[in-house]
């Protein structure tokens, strides 16, 4: 069981490409150890910044750094930095289209326990409703080096949301099909599509091989680029389905299903579904117990997609 989250990754990542790139800047708001960037503010002090707990602080001093030429990563909790520093993201990043990489923390339910004012489980639909502004959510720690890398060699700006806790891996060290913006399919279908991003990816994953148990072809996409969306993915093997099911970590607004149900709807209209976390505060509890209650794992996944096929 893999026990490195994908904040370590990053980290990871960060750390080695700056040992021989000195633009690169990371900058922490109180969160260096939540962030797992303890061990890159201990490497490279000169090229580390705390600012406090001050988010858009943060973000505002991410886009200087950004426009004298800088590489700056800024982690936050995603909870506080999809909303205390929603104006600077706006703004200071998106509107003057510089490159500041805004990474979110410990998203979702990660802070389970802590209740709602600690869950980000708006921040798909607030961070993708800015212009310029791209939208990330990796499923496991490979692809969230191999992303880290892609976002280090462009310029523009962009939201990374990860979790707190490790993640099953999905693919391996040396068999990571990754493409900029495009979309992975793990599974192809002819019953049902799943489309999942961040760590629903594992749990779906997981439903395909039940399905499957049950007759029941299902595709899968893992879509972590959230925006820029791979339409064109979704239309090909929404095309080949009777349904189709997203599911996220998110609230049922503004998301991936949102977005999901459009682009199948003017395209390939077929019945969706959208899993999600529901339009209320979420129970306490661990990440996997949440998930659990509401219905976001292989179980839950699987059962919903035999239900749907024997409504049609």
């Amino acid at each position: 069981m893999n026990k490195i989250p994908n904040r370590q990754a990053i980290c990871e990542v960060l750390m080695e490409k700056a040992e021989t790139d000195k633009d690169i800047v990371v900058l922490c708001s109180d969160s260096r150890g939540s962030a797992s960037l303890a061990p890159f503010a201990a490497k490279y002090p000169e090229q580390f910044v705390e600012v406090g707990i001050a988010e858009q602080d943060l973000v505002s001093i991410s886009a200087g750094l950004a426009k004298c030429g800088k590489k700056p990563f800024a982690a936050s909790p995603a909870c506080f930095l999809s909303t205390r520093s929603y104006e600077q993201a706006k703004i200071d990043c998106a509107y003057s289209d510089t490159n500041v990489t805004l990474v979110g923390i410990s998203g979702g339910v990660s802070y389970g326990a802590l209740g709602m004012s600690h869950h980000s489980a708006q921040d798909i639909a607030a961070m993708s409703a800015i212009p310029n502004m791209r939208v990330y959510l990796p499923s496991d720690r490979f692809q969230t080096a191999k992303l880290i890398e892609a976002l280090l060699q462009d310029t523009r700006p962009a939201y990374l949301r990860v979790g707190r806790n490790a993640v099953e891996d999905i693919y391996s060290e040396n068999d990571i099909p990754f493409v900029m913006d495009k979309a992975t399919v793990l599974a192809e279908g002819t019953d049902v599509l799943l489309v999942a991003c961040g760590e629903m990816v594992r749990p779906a994953l997981d439903a395909v091989a039940l399905l499957k148990e049950q007759g029941i072809s299902a595709g899968l996409l893992d879509m972590y680029c959230v925006k820029p969306l791979d339409k064109e993915a979704i239309v090909d093997a929404a095309g080949k389905v009777k349904a189709v099911i997203s599911v996220e970590e998110h609230a049922p607004f503004g998301g991936l299903g949102s977005m999901v149900s459009q682009v199948v709807g003017s395209a390939c209209p077929r019945r969706v579904i959208n899993m999600a976390l529901p339009d209320a505060p979420v129970i306490s509890g661990t990440s996997r117990e949440v998930f659990d209650y509401y219905g976001l794992n292989a179980e839950g996944i699987a059962a919903k997609a035999a239900e749907i096929l024997k409504e049609l």
